[in-house]
């Protein structure tokens, strides 16, 4: 996906604005947009407090091997501007051994290039087998799909994160914004007086330990997804959806 300056001021406008309205977890990677994305990151920053921010990348796994980690690193840091507070291997590897990344993972921390460790798209088996390798560390988060439309994580990957005392990010948490028009969730919010797509982020909140990590690339979005915050929904209607969507 390209950029241009006009759709690159809107994107470090979006951003600089959820910073404003207290969404200060910051997520991207080096494979969007080829990097770009992170230098936009970089740009929309400045100005902010640094220590209020939580920035998150990731290396695709054509990088897992030990030595191009540390490469993928530096550049993504490079273009961020900053340290990185936590890097997630994107997806696992069918090529490199999961150990020879997370040492490479491990040896980052110790360079203070980066704060904490990650994985992006893996269960329990693989997550265990990650932090099996790590000696000085822990996962702190796992990031996989997860949405009121698409609960596959719910009774597995983030009841062990809850046990386990990790994050879990959840992406793609508005279906690419077809919640927008789901019928349960419209009569939900207009008890609350919210859109379908802020029901959904709270319905999302209301579970332990979940972050949504919604893309948000225009002002209007990002505002009504701060609109999520600060409410929560009634078990009952958060029952509801979670058996009836």
């Amino acid at each position: 996906m390209g950029f241009d300056s006009s759709a690159d001021q809107a994107s470090i406008a979006a951003l600089r604005r959820g910073i404003e309205l207290g969404m200060t977890v910051i997520d991207t990677a080096e494979m969007y947009a080829g990097g770009r994305a992170e230098e936009l990151v970089g740009k929309a920053i400045k100005g902010f407090d640094r220590d209020e921010l939580f920035i998150v990348t990731k290396v695709w796994p054509s990088h897992a091997r030990y030595d191009d980690v540390l490469k993928a690193a530096a550049a993504s840091s490079r273009r961020l501007g900053t340290y990185i507070d936590l890097y997630l291997l994107h997806w696992p590897s069918s090529e490199v051994p999961i150990c020879e990344t997370m040492r490479a993972m491990e040896k980052l921390v110790e360079m203070g290039l980066i704060r904490h460790i990650g994985l992006s798209n893996f269960g329990v088996k693989g997550i265990e087998e990650a932090r099996a390798c790590l000696k000085n560390n822990d996962i702190a988060a796992v990031q996989n799909r997860f949405s009121p439309l698409y609960k596959k994580d719910y009774y597995d990957v983030i009841l062990y994160a809850q046990r386990e005392g990790m994050m879990y990010m959840a992406y793609t948490p508005i279906e690419k914004g077809v919640l927008a028009g789901n019928d349960l969730l419209r009569r939900i919010g207009e008890k609350y007086g919210k859109t379908p797509i802020q029901v959904a982020l709270n319905w999302l909140i209301c579970i332990e330990p979940v972050v949504p990590i919604p893309k948000a690339s225009r002002i209007e979005h990002v505002e009504e997804n701060a609109g999520a915050m600060g409410w929560r929904l009634s078990r009952e209607d958060f029952e509801e959806i979670l058996n009836k969507l």
